[in-house]
């Protein structure tokens, strides 16, 4: 298991993942309801190929994931 921090960008025209440190992801889903952190988990799934968990920052735009 790895853990990677990541900078969630919510409400955004494409969905997207930037390499840099953190991890910028962009997703078009809005910050309500938990819209976002679902599309970031699937977006992240989908490029890491493996299964995603925020463990930190579910409220916040900066976040820390598991992945696998």
């Amino acid at each position: 298991m790895k853990q990677i921090s990541i900078k969630a960008i919510p409400g955004s025209k494409k969905e997207e993942i930037i390499q840099g440190d953190p991890l910028i992801v962009r997703v078009k889903a809005k910050a309500e309801k938990n819209q976002a952190n679902i599309a970031v988990i699937k977006l992240l799934q989908k490029h890491f190929n493996s299964p995603v968990r925020i463990v930190k920052g579910k409220t916040s735009k900066r976040k820390i994931i598991i992945v696998g």
